[in-house]
């Protein structure tokens, strides 16, 4: 099922163009990378499409419902978004049980379930144990894990992740680009992943999306690598 399709997007900064002539689709059941060289506007990419910034033209359609015809949740991670201060009052198990609660509502009481699904969603970024730990007392790469712990918590079909592995060691990186790929095709997530490591993340991707140039022309999606193959656009 297609959950998002972007159609001739151009974005300008005042009047200093970025990106032009911009197509990519993101689909149920996909795991997409999204790479290009330092100032490729990826970040500004993702924001255009999620309607965070306004595009000059072009069109960008996102599916109202997901797979199960339910309404479609989309989760999206900042850049470096995990900067907590010291003085942060949460525990790691309360900051990720935050996420569970817009899909119940902020005064409805969470189920067995729900706190299951908290437990799973600690479990899975490595951070039960660290569980009762203050955030702000937290290393930047546990604080990156338990960020990404909450957007599983809230259990989104789409997730969109601007960096995710900073701060994480190549161990823990291995571990959630094959828990991505479980979610993605074991329970039809979609995930679009800016990445400036494509080559670690490639064998569990789907796709990769590419943003070059040439000269001074403003970033285009050039084509699209995939395991069966390449695609120009």
């Amino acid at each position: 099922m297609r959950y998002i399709t972007v159609e001739n997007l151009a974005f300008h900064y005042d009047k200093e163009p970025v990106l032009e002539d911009i197509h990519y689709h993101l689909d149920s059941g996909e795991f997409v990378t999204l790479t290009g060289e330092n100032g490729a506007a990826k970040t500004t990419l993702i924001k255009a499409s999620l309607g965070i910034l306004t595009p000059k033209v072009g069109k960008v359609t996102l599916s109202p419902t997901n797979t199960q015809g339910k309404k479609l949740r989309i989760a999206y991670l900042p850049q470096q978004i995990a900067s907590f201060n010291a003085g942060f009052p949460s525990t790691v198990y309360e900051f990720v049980k935050s996420g569970r609660y817009p899909r119940k509502g902020w005064f409805r009481r969470l189920t067995a379930h729900d706190e299951e699904h908290i437990r799973a969603s600690l479990e899975s970024v490595g951070m039960w144990e660290h569980r009762h730990s203050r955030i702000g007392s937290l290393s930047g790469g546990q604080k990156q894990r338990a960020v990404i712990g909450r957007l599983f918590a809230s259990d989104p079909d789409i997730f969109v992740l601007d960096e995710p592995t900073t701060g994480m060691d190549a161990g823990t990186k291995e571990e959630f680009y094959k828990l991505m790929h479980h979610n993605v095709h074991q329970h039809g997530k979609a995930i679009l992943m800016i990445t400036h490591d494509p080559d670690e993340v490639k064998k569990y991707a789907d796709r990769n999306i590419h943003l070059v140039r040439n000269q001074d022309s403003p970033w285009r999606c050039f084509n699209i690598h995939s395991r069966e193959g390449e695609t120009h656009v």
